[in-house]
């Protein structure tokens, strides 16, 4: 293994997994921390956990085990991946799991870039873009876990963390003078680098200058350049795809724009049901509709999702309680898709980070095997057990509005 992931959810681990996967690496996904030793021979290894939203010191405490497992294994270089909008509040976990690491790995500097150009996050002078907007008018300020309400990513850090918080200028980057500003950052003890992206070019710039880096943090943009310090090149013929071919469903617990948009275009010509608060207040009566509804329209591609409008979200929150919601959404999605699989379903979609890391640990712990990419950021992912099942995990934000007839139809997989 050169290259060990720290993916703080499951949709994120996905995203950085296909990149790699792109890019020549042989890769494997991981659910949660694996025990024991690597069996395997890869290039690179994700762990995917779900710390993104829990205290700071339970996602420290699993981030470190996570790290100590890649390195114990061979990982050269540790990259703690994130998700490409920052998603964390001021008293968030990514500056405490990125001190926490830099401390692990004895190396005293990390950048930090989020930057994800193919998905149209940008970032320049330490403020971070979605298209032509700021994060914080994006959409991501209505965010129910975790509103961004400030796009300086440089003065978000500093509210989590006590070490410096320094930048690399587009404009250093783009005239070589990189490593003379992180010797100079070095120098001031700035010790996470906030580092500007707006293109590929920038990444692969980036990926060059973090050789030797014992720790680099980001979103999935940021690998690109890293497997071909190791000399890994892209494959030139990619083997046939063997999916699942059984019956498929969609579970959506996404509240993004994007995702609302894709329930839309679905919702049209599919079946579909609508869980919302008062469902949530009774998990074990909502599986058992839930998954009546699904047999009953399975050769159909049904779509079961708790998605709203975020003023409709916020009004529940506040009635019934944030966390209350969320752990009771996790719990129906997590029953719902164990008790499908048992009646027949093969290949399953999932919409939304904690929807997704909710899903996927209902699973145990396992090894996925990272298929094509279904659009960018997310790739199909097998769990070859028995039964093999094909998974969709998708970030809310990510993905095209015909995103989840496309998805059913990719997670079948190609003939050889």
């Amino acid at each position: 293994m050169k290259i060990g992931v720290i993916g703080d959810d499951f949709t994120g681990a996905g995203d950085i997994a296909n990149t790699l996967a792109k890019v020549g690496a042989r890769t494997v996904q991981y659910v949660g921390t694996p025990t024991g030793r690597l069996k395997t021979e890869i290039d690179a290894a994700v762990i995917a956990l779900k710390t993104r939203s829990i205290d700071a010191g339970d996602a420290v405490t699993q981030s470190l085990a996570a790290c100590r497992w890649l390195i114990a294994n061979g990982a050269k270089q540790i990259v703690f991946k994130y998700c490409s909008t920052f998603d964390s509040t001021p008293q968030g976990n990514i500056g405490p799991v990125a001190e926490a690491l830099l401390v692990e790995l004895d190396t005293m500097l990390a950048l930090v870039c989020p930057a994800f150009p193919a998905n149209r996050r940008t970032l320049y002078n330490g403020h971070l873009f979605v298209g032509d907007r700021l994060l914080s008018e994006s959409g991501m300020e209505n965010h129910p876990l975790t509103p961004m309400t400030d796009p300086d990513i440089r003065r978000w850090l500093a509210r989590q963390t006590a070490l410096k918080v320094g930048h690399l200028s587009l404009e250093s980057l783009r005239s070589g003078n990189a490593q003379a500003a992180l010797r100079l950052a070095k120098h001031n003890d700035e010790r996470l680098i906030i580092a500007d992206a707006i293109s590929d070019d920038d990444l692969l710039a980036l990926g060059r200058i973090v050789r030797t880096h014992r720790l680099i943090t980001g979103g999935s943009g940021i690998a690109m350049g890293l497997p071909g310090n190791f000399g890994i090149q892209p494959a030139i013929d990619r083997q046939p795809f063997a999916g699942s071919d059984g019956p498929g469903l969609i579970l959506s617990g996404s509240c993004s724009s994007a995702t609302r948009r894709q329930i839309a275009a679905y919702d049209s010509g599919h079946p579909s049901k609508r869980l919302d608060a008062a469902d949530a207040l009774d998990p074990g009566a909502a599986v058992a509709s839930c998954l009546d509804f699904l047999v009953s329209h399975k050769d159909t591609g049904p779509l079961v999702y708790s998605t709203a409008e975020p003023s409709e979200v916020a009004a529940a929150q506040a009635q019934y309680g944030r966390e209350r919601l969320a752990a009771s959404f996790d719990t129906i999605f997590a029953e719902l898709a164990i008790k499908a699989v048992a009646a027949g379903f093969r290949r399953i979609v999932v919409a939304g980070g904690e929807t997704s890391g909710a899903v996927a640990s209902a699973f145990g712990a396992a090894a996925l095997e990272v298929g094509p990419e279904i659009d960018t950021g997310v790739p199909v992912l097998i769990l070859n057990a028995n039964p093999r099942l094909a998974f969709a995990l998708k970030s809310g934000n990510f993905g095209a509005d015909d995103f989840f007839e496309r998805a059913l139809a990719t997670l079948k997989g190609r003939a050889s």
